[in-house]
């Protein structure tokens, strides 16, 4: 099963890194660098990594993978959005210069965490996968939630969702050694994805 990591800009081999590592651990995967539309029809499930959003965003547009992805996804192809990823995986991005791709109802604000300086580590509760050391990085903040699951917050603010088939993180996963949210995601491609369904649907709006 190939796990496609789109390959443009960020955290790029930090994910296939992971992959690798889960490989390498018995997993039936293998990571793949997605640049084109034949490489993306090749992949059971696609990872948008941390990095620069309106980068990704113009590269993506660039290569003509964007609609690509969106309709891949849509028609139930796992996708999973790190930082820059959940930036262009939500449906309203507060950013003229990126169009989000409506495959999470939800309201992102980027940056809002502050500059690179004021980057953080904190444990938190993810529902499904329990406490987790979780990064951040000019993370964006998800201000609010029209649908989906809300599985994780810090500091009262929700930082992880997932709507069925995708799955958005304000922290980067690829930057640990845990691997359990990528297991997590895996275990989403064959149908399981732990406990939760992601489907129930709960709002909320972060002032």
């Amino acid at each position: 099963m190939k796990i496609g990591v789109i390959g443009f800009q960020g955290d790029v081999e930090e994910h296939i890194n992971i992959l690798k590592i889960l490989s390498e651990n018995g997993r039936n995967i293998e990571p793949l660098r997605v640049r084109n539309k034949d490489q993306l029809r090749e992949v059971s499930a696609i990872i948008i990594p941390g990095g620069e959003s309106t980068t990704i965003y113009k590269l993506i547009k660039e290569y003509g993978i964007y609609e690509d992805i969106v309709d891949s996804v849509k028609h139930g192809k796992p996708l999973m959005g790190t930082c820059a990823g959940i930036i262009l995986a939500s449906s309203k991005t507060n950013d003229t210069r990126v169009e989000g791709m409506g495959l999470l109802d939800i309201e992102i604000e980027r940056n809002a965490y502050g500059r690179q300086g004021e980057s953080f580590i904190d444990n938190v509760d993810i529902k499904d996968i329990g406490n987790y050391m979780a990064v951040f990085i000019r993370a964006p903040v998800i201000k609010s939630v029209n649908h989906g699951e809300i599985m994780a917050y810090q500091a009262g603010k929700p930082i992880m969702v997932r709507d069925g088939n995708v799955i958005g993180l304000t922290f980067h996963p690829e930057l640990t050694d845990d691997t359990r949210v990528h297991e997590y995601f895996i275990r989403m491609i064959g149908g399981e994805g732990g406990t939760s369904s992601g489907t129930s649907e709960e709002k909320v709006t972060v002032k």
